[in-house]
């Protein structure tokens, strides 16, 4: 059968060193012993469930005991249930690759698999094969059993002289999705930020260690962005740009990366949920010019996507699914068959501050406004920079204000209105603090805390993702305004401190005379 390549060429040879060395020693040695029918157990170690394993024997013969009780297999033929369609015998394929005078590949093209000795369902950790004559055997899954799965297509040779194990590893690439923090450089699990924030994100694909056995290899990305996020795939400055890298530590430190954006396909699918599903899909890595592929090889998209309106408050927060898909079946080439892996998830998280209204009875109270800034950085003469953050939301009658989908950092609220009677308050500053999973697969909001500079601490709720505070103001000790009640009394208080002071006047000159 064509495409063993799984067929390790110096494991094989070996095997056939050992065979053609071991006709030797049977044919010099009177001292050792032939076994013929004893059976052994064969233990696949580190195997997965929903694997169905075909067992082959490619190579039989003589089992030979020595006197030191090592066994070698003399008197080689072909196995069973394969049919081998080129001229030479079993003995003289074992001298040729011995010899180097045969590839692997020679063999491949000359060996067609008819029928498994066996078929046995896989189990978790371990999977036994038992009852196998002494030979060498092929062990593969079966076609068709790996389509769609998270898993990769597997084959391999094995000798089986007495009981033995041979360890399985899943031959898959994987794929993580990272999230840069506003102002950060360092690529997490999770972020936060504000309303019409453009978040970065990263994706790394890596490659599966039997790449070379590929002729061809699906690539596809598939990311779904949750509501509260949007992608624009048009946008020069935010779309995404796809980078192959020789290996990992190059992907880290963005070197000798090739541009490979215009070998994947891009497109953006709006979901009935409100989700949005973005692939990037690539239907042939090997195909694309002037890269190579090996096992550590790794594939970077890295884009934005925009916290919008309808961003999730708290710590629920706004989630990010990422699968890969891949070519899993270098038996036939690549072609046909793919796996998917299972999902990479990261969260932006992001808060409000809700301002309640009140006098100086705590009794709500109408007829202030706010606008909240955010401090952005310093001047040249060292004076905090703000900018405004957004417009409230007034509840309750236009006693309290939520500022919606803010980030952490450090803020200014300012009352740019005062109810009529009141003294304006000055301005709070304050600072929002969270803190939230940075590696792990299900990103959560640890903390949340308000703190202003001067004054109580804000209420946080970290599942609301809110931060509220009472903002207080006085009623206010001005003069009354002209013509009133008030204005008679002023001039009567006044004219009888005039009356006073005339009085005490006449007194005054009455005692001197």
């Amino acid at each position: 059968m064509k495409h063993l390549k799984k067929l390790a060429a110096p494991l094989l040879l070996a095997v056939v060193m050992t065979m053609a060395m071991s006709m030797t020693v049977f044919a010099a040695d009177d001292g050792t012993t032939t076994t013929k029918s004893d059976t052994y157990k064969l233990t696949l170690t580190g195997t997965a469930e929903k694997h169905t394993y075909e067992v082959y024997q490619i190579f039989t013969g003589d089992l030979k005991v020595n006197e030191d009780g090592s066994k070698v297999l003399s008197n080689v033929k072909w196995g069973t249930g394969i049919t081998y369609t080129g001229t030479e015998t079993a003995t003289e394929v074992a001298e040729k690759l011995a010899a180097g005078t045969m590839t692997i590949a020679d063999l491949e093209d000359k060996l067609t698999l008819t029928k498994p000795v066996q078929t046995v369902k896989s189990s978790k950790d371990s999977t036994d094969i038992d009852g196998l004559v002494a030979g060498y055997y092929l062990v593969k899954d079966q076609n068709g059993t790996q389509a769609n799965t998270s898993d990769a297509y597997t084959k391999f040779i094995v000798e089986v002289v007495g009981d033995t194990s041979a360890a399985i590893k899943s031959d898959v690439p994987t794929v993580k999705k990272k999230v840069r923090d506003n102002g950060e450089t360092t690529w997490q699990d999770s972020a936060d930020y504000a309303v019409n924030d453009w978040v970065p994100y990263k994706i790394t694909g890596t490659m599966p260690s039997r790449i070379a056995d590929y002729e061809k290899y699906k690539y596809i990305f598939t990311d779904t962005m949750s509501q509260g996020l949007t992608y624009d795939k048009d946008d020069a400055a935010h779309k995404a740009v796809i980078t192959i890298y020789k290996n990992a530590s190059d992907a880290e430190s963005n070197a000798n990366g090739t541009d490979v954006t215009t070998a994947f396909t891009p497109t953006v699918t709006p979901n009935t949920d409100g989700t949005t599903t973005v692939k990037w899909a690539c239907e042939n890595l090997k195909g694309i010019s002037g890269v190579e592929l090996t096992k550590d090889t790794q594939v970077v998209v890295t884009y934005y996507a925009k916290l919008n309106e309808n961003a999730v408050i708290g710590s629920k927060g706004n989630d990010n699914e990422v699968t890969l898909t891949y070519s899993n079946n270098p038996n036939k080439g690549g072609d046909g068959e793919t796996g998917t892996t299972p999902k990479d998830k990261n969260i932006v998280f992001t808060y409000k501050v809700v301002v309640n209204k009140k006098d100086q009875h705590n009794n709500a109270l109408a007829g202030a406004e706010f606008t909240l800034e955010k401090k952005t950085g310093t001047d040249a003469n060292g004076k905090a920079v703000y900018a405004k953050v957004g417009d409230p939301i007034k509840t309750n009658d236009g006693t309290s204000f939520e500022f919606n989908r803010l980030d952490d950092g450090d803020y200014r609220l300012t009352e740019t209105k005062t109810p009529a009677g009141y003294n304006t308050i000055d301005p709070v500053e304050f600072t929002i603090s969270a803190t939230h999973s940075v590696e792990a697969d299900d990103p959560e909001l640890l903390t949340l805390s308000g703190n202003k500079a001067t004054g109580e601490a804000f209420m946080a709720d970290k599942e609301a993702g809110s931060l509220t505070t009472d903002i207080v103001n006085k009623k206010g000790s001005t003069l009354p305004s002209t013509g009133g009640v008030g204005t008679r009394m002023f001039y009567v208080f006044g004219g009888c401190l005039v009356a006073a002071a005339v009085v005490l006047l006449a007194l005054k000159k009455r005692k001197e005379a």
